[in-house]
């Protein structure tokens, strides 16, 4: 006797449709977030500038740029760090 089977259609319980479910293309990462014009200016100025307040033993008060070693611009006694 001959058995004739129904033609099975793609369902989600195929092997070959499990196999699509598996390939999963993850979402493209956010576009940045646009810039403030506060940040936009800073960015055209080239960067903020990093500078501090030293007070020397001789009493002067001074600014100068933030480094390892900062002379007294009055007595040039070394700061330290």
């Amino acid at each position: 006797m001959l058995r004739v089977r129904p033609l099975r259609h793609r369902t989600e319980d195929t092997p070959s449709a499990r196999r699509a479910k598996l390939h999963v293309v993850p979402d493209p990462p956010p576009l940045p977030e646009p810039m403030g014009r506060h940040e936009r200016r800073m960015r055209d100025e080239g960067g903020p500038e990093d500078r501090a307040v030293y007070t020397c033993s001789c009493g002067y008060l001074f600014e100068a740029p933030v480094t390892a070693s900062v002379a007294c611009p009055r007595c040039g006694g070394e700061q330290a760090w």
